[in-house]
């Protein structure tokens, strides 16, 4: 799942910079975006694989959210660690997230000084950066950059609500409530756009996927108990109607209305594990190993984006997106090597 939703961050965030490349729905929810897709499939260009990456390959963002969720579960419920306190647990995760950050920004940063395009900081966006709370900023979309490094703010803020409240309340209804909070939050917001686009920079627009993590892995062990899973072409079957309805679900749910589309993020997951399934094996292999560095392709990507995305902007798209990619896959292996060298915090 790793290696399929950094796939799709990665190209998102290479296509949507594209001229005349239809952008997303993403923190807000905009009709036009929506009839701009609805046009090029009716139609299609040769630019259509870009058009669909461009519009649903953010998405690999709740996938990780989903993995974060059912990943504590299993480390801090199902596994042999001993109850942390809650400074001991914000102070190690923050560490973790901050030993991949840090390599990626401190590159981006000195690419980005002398290049075409530079962001000046100010002196409070930057401390803000480094303690991964720039999400609680005004516009957050104009202080955070590069732009993908939002994702490490909420990551926290998630982990620091589940050891706060699912850690210690582990009754389904609390995940089930809160997501459903979340929910009528953003949809109050639907005319306030600056107001929606703050809550889905910070864990209100995270909470769906991260709590159906929570909920797959402690509910797993006892469905399994009751489910008799046989292999071979059924299974097969019914994971390729899985992901066929969810591919209906998202396209249908993205662009019917604004209360459907919050919904989006756990057709993804959902889309996501059936899709997984179905990989044939000689293809896992190169998946595993994207999923294997994607921590160093998500803070790498935006460094070789800038790059490679102006030369290419506005023709010959499709050379400049395999240079993008080739160039990523190799920066990243690389920069896991030095990501690799630093110590790792302890618990």
């Amino acid at each position: 799942m790793k290696g399929i939703a950094i796939l799709g961050i990665m190209l998102h965030n290479y296509c949507h910079w594209l001229k005349d490349i239809v952008r997303e729905n993403e923190y807000t929810w905009q009709q036009w975006k929506c009839d701009r897709l609805w046009a090029v499939i009716q139609q299609p260009d040769e630019f259509l694989p870009m058009h669909l990456l461009s519009f649903f390959g953010h998405y690999g963002v709740p996938v990780f959210l989903f993995l974060s969720g059912f990943g504590l579960v299993m480390k801090y419920e199902r596994g042999t660690l001993p109850e942390v306190g809650v400074w001991r647990f914000c102070r190690y995760n923050y560490l973790k997230l901050f030993r991949i950050f840090i390599v990626g920004f401190v590159l981006f940063v000195m690419l980005d000084a002398f290049t075409p395009g530079m962001h000046r900081y100010e002196a409070s966006e930057v401390v803000a950066m480094l303690g991964m709370y720039a999400n609680f900023f005004p516009h957050p979309s104009k202080v955070i950059w590069p732009g993908p490094y939002w994702y490490f703010s909420v990551t926290l803020q998630l982990y620091i609500l589940y050891r706060l409240v699912f850690y210690h309340w582990r009754h389904w209804g609390v995940v089930a409530a809160l997501v459903a909070v979340c929910w009528l939050w953003q949809l109050y917001c639907h005319d306030d756009m600056e107001m929606l686009e703050r809550l889905r920079y910070n864990l209100v627009g995270g909470l769906l996927p991260f709590g159906m993590g929570v909920l797959v892995a402690r509910f797993e062990p006892s469905f399994m108990k009751h489910v008799k899973v046989t292999s071979g072409l059924p299974l097969m079957l019914a994971y390729l109607l899985v992901l066929v309805v969810m591919i209906g679900g998202i396209f249908m749910f993205s662009i019917l209305s604004f209360d459907k589309w919050l919904w989006v993020p756990a057709l993804i997951v959902v889309g996501t594990i059936a899709l997984v399934k179905l990989i044939p094996k000689a293809i896992m292999p190169y998946i595993l190993w994207l999923g294997s560095i994607s921590a160093a392709i998500f803070v790498m990507h935006p460094l070789v984006r800038k790059i490679f995305v102006r030369p290419y902007l506005y023709d010959d798209m499709y050379a400049g997106l395999l240079l993008y990619i080739v160039a990523t896959l190799v920066v990243s292996w690389l920069a896991k090597k030095i990501i690799d060298q630093i110590p790792s915090p302890k618990l």
